[in-house]
């Protein structure tokens, strides 16, 4: 299947009608994904109480240097949910953020900090573990970034050694925004596109990670809707890409030498359109080729290129973000999934 198919078969997202699946006591302690990265579910990890922590998607999750897990939702009442590694709650907070959705640490000085993303509010803010806001990002109408016709709904933000803030506009106008370390604009790159292959622009800038396992710093960006991941200078010059067919993932996640993502949306055997209730999680080894496929089918290789990727097992329905802990145990946030809590994937 060409890729130029695959888009042009991908259009809007389809939700599944309903089919009953394997039962959550079917799946609990299943072993899922591939090699040496194979896993046993737990759908029961997570220990919160809906009457006193409740979710509506649980976006993203990121581990501190205390082994805290800390997770982004869009749940006004609590944006964010710390979890020790056995899934009680130690901690919430919250901004009243209209739409929590990004969620990234950063480390500096020997001080940890994070940056959260609230797309609807067209916000990006760096805070302190205990919620403390520290620095407000400028809105790029207020900046000089866009003009006052484009839109901006920020997803994802990274931070590059240096201090520079690169943040994904995944839900506006689909540019990556770099900003020094006090929040003056500097650039921009990317753009839209609506080609199925265009490298360097995006259809959907989803997520961006700084990627520190080759011999200079790269920006790595998430091309959900191609498939794709993008690679970039920290000067936003375009380097490469790699294509994933049938995986709509979501952010990048560097650990160690592998690069992981929860894939969101997936399609079905003989159908390329992007189907919702398909996903799964992708993992890549330093030579960004997967090599596990947690929920998904086993990835098979022709050449250099990744044969479609399905999902296999109905573990997950969207995933959101895959996050690592120090264990290498997994942990998988769900978008749209009835307000399911994280669940954990234990490495065997």
């Amino acid at each position: 299947m060409k890729r130029r198919t695959l888009l042009a078969a991908a259009g809007t997202v389809l939700s599944a009608p309903f089919i009953k699946a394997q039962s959550k006591t079917s799946l609990q302690g299943a072993i899922i994904g591939h090699g040496a990265h194979r896993y046993q579910v737990d759908l029961e990890w997570c220990k919160a109480k809906r009457e006193t922590h409740p979710v509506k998607d649980c976006h993203e999750m990121v581990m501190d240097a205390q082994k805290r897990l800390i997770m982004i939702t869009n749940e006004a009442r609590n944006n964010i949910l710390i979890f020790d590694k056995e899934g009680h709650v130690l901690d919430a907070w919250t901004l009243r953020l209209k739409a929590g959705h990004g969620l990234s640490l950063d480390t500096r000085d020997g001080q940890e900090y994070l940056w959260l993303c609230d797309s609807s509010g067209a916000s990006v803010i760096k805070t302190s573990l205990k919620g403390e806001v520290l620095l407000k990002l400028p809105h790029a109408k207020d900046c000089g970034a866009y003009d006052a016709t484009s839109k901006y709904a920020p997803t994802e933000a990274a931070v590059a050694p240096n201090g520079d803030v690169y943040v994904a506009d995944g839900y506006g106008s689909q540019f990556i925004l770099q900003f020094d370390a006090q929040g003056k604009f500097i650039r921009k790159f990317g753009g839209l596109s609506s080609q199925a292959m265009n490298p360097g622009k995006f259809m959907q800038a989803h997520g961006v990670t700084i990627d520190l396992r080759g011999p200079e710093p790269l920006v790595l960006c998430t091309e959900r809707i191609r498939n794709e991941f993008h690679w970039f200078t920290l000067a936003g010059e375009y380097v490469r890409s790699v294509y994933l067919p049938g995986a709509f993932m979501s952010r990048p996640v560097i650990s160690g030498d592998l690069l992981l993502s929860g894939v969101c949306f997936g399609m079905k055997p003989g159908d390329y359109r992007m189907w919702r209730d398909r996903g799964f999680i992708l993992i890549l080894d330093k030579d960004n080729r997967v090599i596990s496929a947690p929920g998904g089918q086993a990835p098979e290789y022709e050449g250099d290129q990744v044969k479609l990727l399905l999902q296999d097992q109905p573990v997950f329905r969207n995933v959101h973000d895959v996050c690592v802990d120090d264990a290498g145990d997994l942990y998988g946030c769900q978008w749209n999934a009835d307000k399911a809590y994280p669940y954990k994937l234990r490495k065997v």
